[in-house]
Order: C-alpha cells, then sequence, then structure tokens
C-alpha cells in the first residue's frame, strides 16, 4: 500500500473516544473469528498471499517475509533482503516468489522450494502491489509513486515492458485470460489493462461513489469488480469489469486495505484497520447485500483467502493504550504496537 497507508502499519492513531469503531451491524451470520496464529517479531507488514499448492502463506513483516506451513500453523522459514517488502507474488506453477522491494526499486525472485533469492529486478518508483498473470506468465509490479506497472517475464526474470497507468496503483486483479484491472487510488478510477499489448484500455470512474479505492476484489465468473474505498464514503463499490457501469455501492466501514471475493461461495470480504471485516453476498449478479460485519481485531487490514478452507486470513498485532493525557490539539495520542506480538487472524463458519 501506499505511504497513507503504511502510516497506520506498527502505531497507529486513535482518538481518544476508543480504539475499535463499532461495527456497521451486528455481527450475527455465519462467519466468526476462529484463532490466532502467533508469529512473533517487530516491524510493519502490508500484504499475505497464499499459495494453494504449497500450502504456505506468505507474509511481509519488516524487511523479509515470513513463510508460514498452513497445515502445521507454524513459521517454515522467512526471505530476507528485501528492503521495504510489501507483499510477495505467488507463481505455483513455476514455483517462483515475486517481492515487491519499495525502498530498493526493486523485485526480488525467490526459488519457493528453497526460499533463496535467484536474482533482483529493476522496477519503477515504490513497488506495492504486485500481481501475477498466469495466462501470460508474468508477474506485475505496481509503482507506487512511479504510476505505473513493470511488468517481468515470470520464467527468466527479465522485464518485458512498463505500463503507465495514469495513476497510483494498489490492488490488481486478473481474469488469467490477458486482462488486468487495477484500482488508482488518486484518481477515484479503476484502469482497464490488456495484458497482451502493455496497454491501458480503459479508465472505469468510481463517479462520488466511492473515493480512494484500496481493495480490489474480482467474481471472475460474472465480471464483477468489488471496489473498497476508504475515504468517505467509506464503500464497497460493485462494478461490471466490461464496462465499468457501477451496480451498487454498499457500506463499509473505516480503514479498508484489502478486498477479495471467493467463488465457492459467492461472497466478497473487505478488511478494514479498525478491526472490522465486511461480508457481502452476491445473490445475483444484480443482487448484492452487506450479510455480516465480523469483529477481527484493530490493525487487521489487509487480508488473503485460503481456499482450501474457504478461511480468510488476516494480519495484525497486539496494541497498547493511546498514551495520557493526549497531545496537545485533544485528538487523542498513538496506541503504541506491543513487542513480539505480531499474528495471523483466522476467520471462517
Amino acid at each position: 500500500m501506499n505511504q497513507r497507508h503504511l502510516q497506520f502499519i506498527g502505531v497507529i492513531a486513535f482518538g481518544i473516544a476508543g480504539i475499535v469503531a463499532a461495527p456497521l451491524r451486528a455481527a450475527d451470520g455465519p462467519y466468526h473469528f476462529l484463532k490466532e496464529i502467533p508469529v512473533g517479531g517487530d516491524g510493519g507488514w502490508d500484504y499475505l498471499s497464499v499459495d494453494e499448492v504449497g500450502r504456505r502463506l506468505y507474509v511481509s513483516h519488516g524487511t523479509k517475509v515470513v513463510v508460514i506451513d498452513l497445515d502445521k500453523e507454524a513459521v517454515a522459514g522467512e526471505i530476507t533482503n528485501t528492503p521495504g517488502v510489501h507483499g510477495l507474488a505467488v507463481a505455483s506453477d513455476l514455483q517462483r516468489g515475486f517481492t515487491s522491494n519499495g525502498r530498493e526499486d526493486k523485485a526480488s525472485v525467490v526459488d519457493l522450494k528453497t526460499l533463496d533469492t535467484l536474482s533482483k529486478v529493476e522496477t519503477g518508483q515504490n513497488p506495492d502491489g504486485m500481481l501475477y498473470e498466469p495466462g501470460q506468465h508474468e508477474v506485475y509490479m505496481f509503482n507506487g509513486r512511479g504510476q505505473s506497472a513493470t511488468v517481468i517475464d515470470a520464467k527468466d526474470g527479465t522485464v518485458v515492458g512498463t505500463v503507465d497507468l495514469g495513476g497510483q496503483p494498489e490492488q490488481a486483479v486478473t481474469d488469467s485470460k490477458g486482462h488486468l484491472w487495477v484500482d488508482l487510488e488518486d484518481k477515484d478510477q479503476v484502469a482497464a489493462v490488456d495484458a497482451k499489448t502493455l496497454t491501458v484500455i480503459a479508465h472505469y470512474d468510481l463517479a462520488g461513489k466511492g473515493k480512494a479505492p484500496a481493495g480490489l476484489g474480482f467474481d471472475v465468473k460474472n465480471h464483477i469488480l468489488f471496489i473498497g474505498c476508504g475515504d468517505t464514503p467509506q464503500t464497497m463499490v460493485i462494478m461490471n469489469a466490461d464496462d465499468g457501469k457501477i451496480i451498487t455501492a454498499l457500506p463499509i466501514s473505516n480503514g479498508v486495505d484489502g478486498a477479495l471475493f471467493n467463488p465457492a461461495t459467492m461472497e466478497a470480504f473487505s478488511s478494514q484497520r479498525d478491526g472490522t471485516l465486511t461480508v457481502i453476498k452476491e445473490n445475483s449478479p444484480t443482487n448484492f447485500v452487506v450479510e455480516q460485519t465480523v469483529q477481527t481485531k484493530t490493525g487487521a487490514k489487509t487480508l488473503t483467502l485460503d481456499t482450501k478452507t474457504n478461511q480468510i486470513l488476516l494480519i495484525t498485532a497486539e496494541y497498547g493504550p493511546p498514551p495520557t493525557p493526549p497531545p496537545a490539539g485533544g485528538r487523542g495520542g498513538r496506541a503504541p504496537m506491543l513487542p513480539d506480538t505480531f499474528q495471523i487472524l483466522v476467520v471462517g463458519k
């Protein structure tokens, strides 16, 4: 995520009214907080991703990527020398991973069997989000300050091109058939990209239904985008991916920084840093409702899906109380992250 989002990682600002905002509706529904998997260590975090074939979870943490064995629920190793890492894109079919190293404007190419770094690739400024496009066997590194995407051949680790996105990219999705969509946070738009020609073919405007898009989920079958927007109005904008037509916009909570869609349950999810997980049910391609708001933990603003279990995985740490008295101005202090409390949260039915 960009610098504005990263300021909430490690230390989070809270008002004196309380640490966790009230959910938008009662947490009645099928999902609930199941457990936490302790990881430990200190430092900030951003994206997490699942390798379903290898049954591993890759979690950015400080200047490294922590590798979790999903079946054993234990740390299996780590990937180091990734300054300012935001996350890792998994290419399971090639047994390769690609990290976005924001502080050095590079991507690491990693052997997922050994966790060794094979090479590093120059990107644009501040690579942030990342995506593997299996149809083309290419990896997209979305450069926040560069407002572009560096496209890497996943087989040999060479740069095949750069896409000028016309805005600051955040999360992206693909249909695995040569088309990508990426939300542009500073433009309140979604860019549609042709992966075969490496060009932007359309910009879809959110038309005031949502601002500062950060999370992006995708119903591949029905070509529907779920766009989590962080600024007022805080909404999940639901859009037709083919023409950019807005179907509806539903309320979510404060501080969204991740979204996804589970085709097995026909549900979209958005995670918010106020400690809530919003569940949106797709009853049909034209009918959507907020099914549930699940209480998680403060700071758990990014998420991924374990498709084997249909469980949602989030990351956060424990926080102490804000300092008292609050600083001058009365806006409250910053709640410190408690040492060695980094953890994975598991939400499911």
